[in-house]
């Protein structure tokens, strides 16, 4: 209870964020203004992009919408950039808060498609290895031209669902009766260790399918919201992004797969627990029951949804229309033929994307102080001023680092922004600009899967309800994701330093799948 007006205060910031992490942020408030008038702009702007990187580090503690954003409302006001200068950040990457708006809202209106599909791979197939397979390419093909967390969020959904009914099961109830999954109070004693078992199976299965978006995520201009931003800047459509990317993404796919293949098979880190057999009894009949219920009606709206899946997957190929606005046509196809019209049930179709949309639009707040103070100037000309592979090696690892602990859309934006003014001040070839913007790509998709600061997908299910019910915490998480981040960093690392790419790319340009471009048809989206 609050007995004084300042402690009430100290208490409502922040709310339930711990104690220390409310101080560390009123000190950043107070700290930023001191420097930047009585030290040097130069070392106000890097300690605001410190402390930034902190709050998404330590976004299990806090949203870090509300504290990145009142450090960059503070940036603003004491002249670290202008409101004109974050307006124009904004506008530049309009595309993607479309993406974000329209097309995760999209997804939700095709989950009925996607459940049924999960569904199906975990009570039709028994081998415990081939499921984990399914499960990681089903996600990766789906992440690469849907959105990532609205995948994972659907596996989530299944997890939950099956999870529910088994406890119901197994604590003596009918499947239609009422029951607290999240209680094991009711749970006899001869059921725990199925439970265990299930717990077990779940956590396999939802780390393949999160590495597995970050596998399809990678490799096309969709996959992430960075991918768009970073096609965006080198004027790559849907079809040229991938094609530049594939003589990275496609070695470190397989890699991922035969990864995903023999953590199962050795049932090393944590891998290898099968479904326990009287979980997979129960879950089967339940599956059979929820089909016989299946109406005329709900087997039309699949075939509706399968059609859009369709036509989104031909859309961003040819690239009809800019990625968000065919975003929007799948949100009205989806309702328009499944009898959904009235106002609220659409509207919680944008409830998942929207605060990250809020949070992006502080991202670019911060990448506005970014380019008004020159902040990476002095990095960016020491990595240029290094000869051939070296240069795509230190962005790939400098990004990589980064997005190990912070967020990936984050580091994506500020890298790609700077070389982007390289291309545009002459300091690099068109050629080396393509190169670099791989290797910024790659290498921010790539190594972030090590913790769940790095992958938004990781993070939604570290975060989601389901988590604390399969025992799933940050620790395990790391452990879990360990084999992945080595083998996916190697590869990548190998494929970006080889000399591979450069003769790859090469080939495409011979071969006429893709062209050179000029440093104009490069600037032009960005208004320079």
């Amino acid at each position: 209870m609050h007995t004084t007006y300042s402690s009430a205060f100290f208490g409502n910031f922040l709310g339930q964020a711990p104690k220390w992490y409310k101080q560390a942020i009123i000190a950043f408030l107070i700290i930023n203004p001191l420097l930047y008038f009585f030290v040097s702009p130069y070392i106000a702007g890097w300690a605001l992009v410190i402390e930034f990187i902190f709050t998404l580090a330590m976004a299990l503690k806090c949203y870090p919408l509300q504290p990145g954003g009142l450090l960059a409302i503070e940036a603003v006001a004491i002249g670290m950039t202008s409101p004109d200068q974050v307006y124009h950040e904004i506008t530049l990457n309009l595309q993607v808060l479309l993406l974000l708006i329209f097309m995760v809202a999209g997804i939700y209106f095709m989950k009925g498609l996607l459940l049924l599909v999960f569904t199906k791979i975990i009570t039709k197939i028994r081998s415990k290895t081939t499921v984990s397979l399914l499960f990681c390419f089903v996600s990766a093909f789906l992440s690469a031209f849907l959105d990532a967390l609205t995948v994972i969020a659907v596996i989530i959904s299944v997890a939950v669902g099956f999870y529910s009914v088994y406890h119901k099961v197994a604590s003596g109830k009918h499947i239609q009766t009422s029951h607290d999954h999240t209680s094991d109070h009711e749970l006899p004693e001869y059921s725990r260790e199925d439970l265990e078992g299930f717990r077990a199976y779940l956590r396999n299965l939802l780390m393949h399918a999160g590495v597995g978006t970050a596998l399809g995520g990678v490799m096309t201009i969709v996959g992430e919201p960075q991918n768009l931003i970073i096609g965006e800047q080198a004027g790559w459509d849907f079809v040229e992004f991938a094609i530049r990317m594939s003589p990275v993404t496609l070695p470190v796919f397989i890699f991922g797969l035969l990864t995903c293949f023999f953590v199962e098979k050795f049932k090393v880190f944590n891998y290898g627990a099968p479904l326990p057999k009287n979980v997979r009894q129960i879950l089967v009949e339940f599956d059979r029951e929820e089909g016989a219920k299946r109406t005329i009606a709900d087997k039309a709206k699949l075939m509706i949804q399968s059609a859009i899946a369709v036509w989104l997957i031909l859309g961003l190929a040819f690239h009809v229309a800019e990625v968000g606005l065919i975003g929007l046509t799948v949100i009205i196809f989806a309702t328009a033929f499944t009898g959904i019209i009235e106002e609220h049930q659409i509207g919680h179709a944008f409830e998942e994307a929207l605060p990250f949309t809020a949070l992006l639009a502080v991202f670019f707040s911060v990448v506005a102080v970014i380019v008004d103070q020159s902040l990476f100037g002095p990095v960016i000309t020491w990595v240029l001023a290094q000869e051939g592979d070296m240069q795509l090696v230190y962005f790939y690892i400098a990004n990589g680092l980064l997005s190990m602990v912070s967020d990936n859309v984050f580091v994506g934006t500020v890298y790609i922004t700077e070389i982007k003014q390289a291309l545009v001040d002459g300091v690099i070839t068109r050629d080396q600009f393509d190169m670099l913007a791989v290797a910024i790509n790659t290498g921010t998709n790539l190594p972030s899967v090590a913790t769940p600061n790095g992958q938004a997908a990781f993070l939604f299910l570290l975060t989601s309800a389901l988590a604390p019910l399969i025992r799933l915490s940050y620790g395990s998480m790391v452990w879990m994701a360990l084999p992945y981040t080595i083998v996916l960093t190697l590869v990548g690392l190998v494929m970006i330093s080889s000399g591979s790419l450069v003769e790859y790319t090469n080939t495409f340009y011979d071969m006429g799948v893709i062209n050179h471009h000029s440093v104009e048809s490069a600037t032009a989206p960005s208004g320079h």
